[in-house]
């Protein structure tokens, strides 16, 4: 089965789809993107912890794009 989630903060949103890992448990594809009138941003990244449980693959990816978030909105990273 495949869990998929999402989380919005404004203008930025965040989603995430869970997969099974080749060496067992569950990863996830997260999905980050910001709407402006400047220009629409988007990044895709794939985590790299491997979880036991699929719903823990799912939270630990909507927690690692807020966090992705939070720091490109306070300018600590730049993409």
């Amino acid at each position: 089965m495949t869990i998929s989630a999402n989380a919005q903060e404004g203008t930025w949103s965040v989603s995430v789809e869970t997969r099974e890992a080749q060496e067992g448990g569950f990863q996830s594809t997260i999905h980050v993107k910001h709407v402006s009138p400047e220009g629409d941003f988007e990044r895709t990244f794939h985590q790299s912890q491997v979880f036991a449980v699929e719903r823990e693959a799912v939270l630990e990816g909507l927690r690692e794009g807020m966090t992705w978030i939070a720091l490109k909105t306070t300018r600590t990273i730049g993409v």
